[in-house]
């Protein structure tokens, strides 16, 4: 039996993916889910093989929730949207599968049997998240912060600057820090390299932050920040540095 959640905000549209379901007879519905906070709880505890994933749901996404859990511990996925050409032609690429409301059966089986196929044979699932992920929130808005008791969402165009710890980045925010599991590296590619610089392989600077940058010896600099945060640059970035000034 395939285990099966079922996430929504929109009854009507948990019960007419339910009828769907409760037809096919190795499926078993497992739970369903009204908010993106609800379901990562419930893939935490539930474990299902499979998740149909409304994309557009208020106060964190479908898209969100694949960030938040992990694209290496997140089930299958059938994402279940509203016409969203941008979004569905980033699935098509990276050969996801999406159903549109409202949800045609022919459609639904299409996308059952590749999900089927890809259980059945230990698809490559981990990579192709990543890649919607990477496709879709090359720029994201906000970021999804996880720990143990909640989940935090930071504005983008709030963040001071980043800084390594270990597999985790500290973020400095509005007064606030945050700890997510990222890589700088990873961070960077999502960040708008016209309003991020990375001064270090260790940290990333907001530039309209940057309040004085003062040349020190052998090609490194010292930042001052609004905040009144001193960062001393490596060497390893200069050309970048220097391209703020001229």
């Amino acid at each position: 039996m395939i285990r099966v959640l079922v996430v929504d905000d929109e009854p009507i549209a948990r019960r007419g993916l339910r009828r769907l379901l409760e037809a096919e007879s190795d499926l078993e519905i497992v739970g369903e889910a009204s908010s993106g906070a609800n379901a990562i709880d419930q893939i935490e505890s539930l474990n299902p093989d499979l998740v149909f994933l409304d994309i557009q749901m208020p106060e964190m996404s479908g898209l969100e929730v694949v960030s938040a859990v992990g694209p290496q511990a997140m089930p299958a996925v059938i994402f279940v949207t509203a016409f969203d050409r941008y979004a569905i032609e980033a699935f098509d690429l990276n050969a996801a599968d999406y159903v549109l409301k409202p949800v045609d059966p022919e459609r639904f089986q299409r996308a059952l049997a590749r999900a089927r196929q890809r259980l059945a044979g230990g698809d490559l699932l981990e990579e192709r998240l990543r890649a919607i992920l990477a496709k879709v929130h090359a720029r994201p808005e906000r970021l999804v912060v996880r720990s143990t008791s909640r989940i935090q969402f930071v504005n983008v165009d709030e963040i001071d600057h980043v800084h390594a710890e270990d597999n985790y980045v500290r973020i400095f925010a509005a007064g606030q820090t945050y700890l997510m599991r990222e890589t700088v590296t990873n961070l960077e590619q999502r960040l708008d390299a016209e309003q991020f610089i990375r001064i270090r392989r260790s940290t990333i600077v907001r530039i309209e932050r940057i309040r004085e940058i003062r040349p020190l010896l052998n090609g490194t600099f010292e930042l001052l920040l609004n905040d009144g945060t001193r960062i001393v640059s490596s060497r390893r970035f200069r050309e970048k540095i220097e391209g703020l000034t001229r």
